[in-house]
């Protein structure tokens, strides 16, 4: 069996615990609905939009050119609904190349790219298993498959915000690459934006969630952050930010992705969703 397929058939359909951070309603609920409104507040009132309706909905000529960069195979870190996931279980695999959909976005009848999605979302989890994705239902500072063997990992919609501390998601992130693989992040419009907060979901309603650490980082404040990664793109696109990392590494790159042995579940759940900078209030 080779590498990739016996990727595809460990990863299986496992949970995980949760600590209830987007488990519950409001950000629950509106991800069965796939309607908001549906915000991030922090404690002083300000609130930021979450594009549930965005990530609900087929991948944006944005995300297909997030997709298009993808290497080998992919975990995308926060994947919600499931959006990206879906979009490349239906891609034609290309080994350790580029695998996303075509050029129109439409299916052929190749081998299906290696892409699972991970969130501490049940319902996040359920929606992308509908779609057609694979996903676990666990915190990236789990443990979790074929670390050190991902080809690409993903934080988009904002996720490089997950856990409030760029520094830590950055270093969990190296562990989970291949060497030499590549992270792609989406980050806020304001190059510069460098913020930690504790902030929570809520509704129009007030229906609010429970607190939990996120941060909002802009490219040039990610990059101050990222001084063991090797940036090698930048790119805007529908008016996202986006860029390309390499970790930097003196090992060769393997070119199978063969998981390690399984370990405890072990450490505590850090959250996992929102959406690019859109601040719409303050208090």
């Amino acid at each position: 069996m080779s590498g990739t397929a016996e990727l595809t058939a460990r990863i299986g359909r496992q949970a995980g615990p949760d600590d209830g951070t987007w488990s519950t309603d409001p950000y629950a609920h509106a991800l069965r609905t796939g309607q908001g409104p549906l915000y991030l507040r922090r404690a002083d009132g300000w609130l930021l939009l979450l594009e549930i309706e965005r990530w609900c909905a087929a991948p944006d000529a944005a995300d297909l050119e997030v997709l298009r960069r993808c290497e080998g195979p992919v975990l995308d870190v926060g994947c919600g609904p499931g959006r990206l996931v879906a979009a490349l279980s239906r891609a034609p695999s290309r080994g350790a190349g580029n695998c996303a959909t075509s050029h129109n976005g439409a299916a052929d009848d190749r081998r299906h790219a290696v892409a699972l999605g991970i969130d501490v979302s049940e319902a996040a989890i359920t929606r992308t298993i509908t779609r057609g994705g694979t996903a676990l239902h666990r915190s990236v500072f789990e443990p979790l498959p074929a670390e050190g063997h991902w080809g690409t990992v993903l934080l988009i919609d904002g996720n490089i915000g997950i856990g409030g501390d760029p520094q830590a998601l950055l270093d969990r992130i190296a562990q989970l690459l291949a060497p030499g693989g590549l992270l792609i992040a989406e980050t806020v419009p304001d190059p510069d934006v460098d913020e930690q907060a504790l902030v929570h979901v809520t509704d129009a309603r007030g229906a609010a969630g429970h607190p939990f650490p996120w941060a909002r980082l802009g490219t040039s404040a990610l990059l101050r952050h990222a001084n063991r990664w090797r940036a090698v793109d930048q790119w805007t696109a529908g008016g996202r930010c986006f860029v390309a990392l390499r970790s930097r590494s003196s090992r060769s790159r393997k070119s199978t992705a063969e998981p390690p042995k399984s370990t405890a579940v072990t450490s505590s759940q850090r959250a996992a969703k929102r959406s690019a900078d859109r601040p719409v209030a303050d208090a």
